[in-house]
């Protein structure tokens, strides 16, 4: 039995992974993976996700440059969900231009913005 057996994938083969910086421990994002992605982020050391958007596996900082480097990867103890504790390439993990995906606080009956654009997407994504 192969270690990717013991993840509790859906059915429609993915696990949700939450990815953590490893030195601040911020929650930066959650993703999902299935076989192929995870087996890519062990193989590359570096965080494969599966696009449910784009229905393919996705490089973090493929376009960006901002890359996940993999430092840990643990398994709930449920086996149905997976955490990255990573090293965020250029301290960006957010297609905002943001730090962390997690950016939006609830304030009474609003979403507000906490973290700064720390670089404009246009500037990230040039077409």
């Amino acid at each position: 039995m192969s270690w990717l057996d013991d993840v509790k994938w859906d059915a429609d083969g993915l696990v949700p992974v939450i990815t953590q910086d490893a030195a601040s421990g911020r929650v930066l994002t959650l993703a999902w993976m299935n076989r192929e992605a995870l087996l890519a982020t062990r193989d590359e050391g570096r965080a494969v996700y599966w696009s449910r958007s784009r229905r393919k596996l996705w490089r973090k900082g493929e376009e960006s440059g901002h890359v996940q480097r993999l430092l840990d990867v643990r398994l709930d103890c449920d086996g149905d969900a997976v955490l990255l504790l990573v090293e965020q390439i250029g301290g960006i993990a957010c297609h905002t231009g943001r730090e962390r995906c997690f950016y939006r606080r609830l304030d009474q009956d609003a979403w507000v913005a906490t973290d700064p654009v720390l670089k404009s997407p246009d500037e990230i994504y040039k077409a």
